[in-house]
């Protein structure tokens, strides 16, 4: 019954649902009065005479009061304790009229008692009423489309870990919506332990386990988006091992911004599982190559580029072209800048071109064009696996991409080239690394010979993966996790570093100020993480267990697929041990090996007509000359290499690189 009541009362028009209230106000103000007289005369009063006038006069005092503050307006289930202001307002308004109307009337025997009860009754009637319908409506049967029957809401319950603001304002937001039911708050405030707010009992986090089997909680939900992130991590930590599904509120200045509100809950950053906290940036070094200049970004689209290009629009330049072989990602990131410029009212000129960094005659054009000063070469592939199996196309876009990119800028006078490099070029075992090493070897050695010329200045940043960058493996756990698994781990063992792509980018920034030419900076990462740690907590903190020898009934297993062509069990971010600090506790200087000019070029020269004949072996051979400690991981696997030669022949190259013994006949 209380559900057709309330499924009526909630599907009805916004006009019809406040004609009813409208109604029923009449009605309180008629039994507000006659109550008044009632306990003012101690027996059930009956009206006589002139004192029915009065009420007539009761409700068309008080509705058109009622009408003017507001009170239709509101949505009743919605209801708030701070609308009985409102409420408060609209009766002491309504009772002095109407008492004004009393005492001027000619209606003898009227009790002065009468007007302040009938004020009070009026508010008791009016504001009691609503805060019932709101519970009436809050805990109701919904009828879905499509179903003739209906059904109820079956909240999940969920505890908020914080009871701060923040976390007073979600479970308030949380309790008027139909997904969530916050049963509990979890606080480290020794004080606010054993209190309520809003119902809700505040208890320590050491209770956490007990709360979760007692209400059967499914979520829990962290409320601390002004917390720092080693403290985060800390928490995080400490709900890793029950099995609930941990979600976070997003941070303050995405709230402030209006971007997103304060029930808007979002999966647990993988950055807040390593607790690595940010170094504020040196304003001098984030300025200098980028305010008031004209900024050029290759492979503009890219997971760090895009990144770049953001932060390069807050630096306020004067100009920011973006250099992009793909049109779509050139679309989408210029979309997304516009917009940025339009909410920030800033004046930066935006110029999307399409374009490969492989056209020299394209890039320079658009460096004269435009005037280039500072230029970030993020251009490049970078997908190991891929790259083995196209290592001709890596060597054309990594290696002959950096050095005409290069070469234009130099022909355009460009102040500032910034080449964005990567820890798999420190003694490689996959052909992404060796280009990566071999354009860095490019920049060194062009740096050198241009050492007198006061010409462009030449830097190269290195540093380890991005979390949540394209084809990294946070997004493909994510996916994994929600398609219900298996999780794919190449190695128990494989570690990799790991940092957040804003961070990448805000350094990448601050190195660059910093170049004199030919330097190579190194990024400190932090400490290593286990890609099998990382799948277990990103599960863990999905709510979900791992399925293994230990738990067979599990939801998620993880699957050991081995490592992939050209992958390492670990990277490295130095080729030798010459590094020191820089002004920048998070950049490092480090000194690596330089081939002159003269011999490179004879190395391009070589590398150039290997690539064009498609011959991966002398390809593998220069590169192995060029850098130093490439030794492959596989065999080539270029797909067309593989085609055309036997896997035999391949295998053999690649035995007798590596002092195998050869294989016997059939063992291919």
């Amino acid at each position: 019954m209380k559900a057709r009541i309330a499924n009526w009362f909630t599907g009805l028009p916004r006009a019809k649902k406040a004609s009813i209230l409208i109604g029923i106000d009449v009605v309180f103000a008629i039994l507000a009065l006659w109550l008044a007289f009632s306990l003012r005369w101690g027996y059930w009063y009956e009206p006589m005479g002139d004192e029915r006038y009065l009420f007539i006069a009761a409700p068309f005092i008080a509705v058109p009061i009622f009408i003017r503050l507001g009170l239709y307006h509101a949505i009743v289930r919605y209801i708030e304790v701070r609308a009985l202001g409102t409420i408060v307002q609209a009766t002491a308004l309504y009772a002095l009229i109407f008492a004004f109307v009393i005492y001027q009337s000619s209606i003898p025997n009227i009790p002065r008692t009468v007007a302040p009860l009938n004020g009070v009754l009026m508010l008791l009637l009016v504001g009691g009423s609503r805060f019932v319908a709101r519970w009436w409506l809050s805990d109701i049967y919904v009828r879905l489309p499509g179903i003739h029957h209906p059904v109820r809401c079956q909240k999940k319950n969920v505890v908020i870990y914080g009871a701060g603001s923040a976390g007073v304002q979600l479970a308030a937001a949380l309790m008027h919506g139909r997904e969530y039911n916050p049963v509990a708050f979890i606080d480290d405030n020794g004080l606010l332990h054993r209190q309520k707010i809003n119902g809700i009992r505040i208890y320590p986090p050491g209770l956490l386990a007990q709360l979760i089997s007692r209400f059967r909680v499914s979520d829990i939900l962290l409320a601390m988006p002004s917390v720092s992130r080693t403290r985060r991590s800390e928490i995080i930590r400490l709900l890793e091992p029950h099995a609930v599904h941990v979600r976070t509120m997003p941070g303050l200045a995405d709230i402030a911004q209006g971007k997103v509100t304060f029930d808007t809950l979002q999966e647990v950053d993988i950055a807040d599982l390593l607790g690595r906290y940010c170094v504020d940036p040196d304003p001098a070094l984030i300025r200098a190559t980028i305010s008031g200049k004209v900024v050029m970004v290759t492979g503009a689209g890219g997971s760090i580029a895009s990144e770049l290009c953001r932060q390069i629009i807050a630096l306020k330049p004067k100009a920011l072209i973006l250099l992009e072989i793909c049109e779509f990602a050139l679309y989408s990131i210029e979309k997304e800048l516009q917009h940025l410029l339009v909410a920030g009212g800033e004046a930066v000129e935006l110029v999307a071109v399409l374009g490969s960094v492989r056209d020299r005659a394209r890039v320079e054009q658009v460096c004269k064009a435009f005037q280039v000063q500072t230029l970030y070469h993020t251009a490049g592939y970078k997908h190991v696996p891929m790259v083995e199996r196209n290592p001709g196309e890596a060597v054309w876009n990594n290696v002959f991409g950096t050095l005409y990119t290069a070469q234009a800028a130099v022909a355009a006078q460009v102040e500032k080239f910034v080449l964005i490099s990567t820890d798999k070029a420190v003694r490689p075992t996959n052909t992404m690394g060796a280009t990566k090493r071999f354009a860095e070897l490019i920049l060194q050695a062009l740096s050198l010979s241009l050492v007198d010329t006061g010409q462009t200045c030449f830097t190269m940043v290195r540093f380890g993966n991005v979390l949540d960058s394209s084809g990294s493996v946070v997004p493909l756990f994510r996916e994994q996790i929600a398609r219900g698994g298996p999780v794919t781990v190449t190695d128990e063992r494989v570690i990799r570093y790991f940092m957040t792509i804003p961070e990448a980018a805000q350094l990448v920034i601050q190195a660059a100020a910093m170049g004199q030419g030919g330097d190579v900076f190194v990024l400190d990462m932090g400490e290593p993480v286990r890609i099998m740690d990382l799948a277990k907590r990103m599960i863990h903190l999905s709510g979900l267990q791992i399925k293994d020898d230990a738990h067979p009934d599990g939801e998620i297993e993880i699957s050991l697929v081995g490592l992939r062509p050209g992958e390492k069990l670990y990277e490295e971010l130095l080729i030798g041990d010459h590094v020191t600090e820089t002004s920048h506790p998070r950049i490092m200087r480090a000194k690596e090996p330089i081939i002159a000019w003269a011999e490179l070029q004879a190395l391009l020269a070589a590398l150039e007509v290997a690539n064009t004949a498609g011959d991966y072996r002398q390809v593998r051979a220069v590169l192995q000359e060029a850098v130093t400690g490439f030794v492959p991981q596989c065999a080539i696997n270029d797909v067309l290499w593989q085609k055309n030669a036997s896997p035999a022949c391949s295998e053999q190259l690649f035995r007798a690189k590596k002092n195998l013994p050869p294989l016997e006949a059939g063992e291919g």
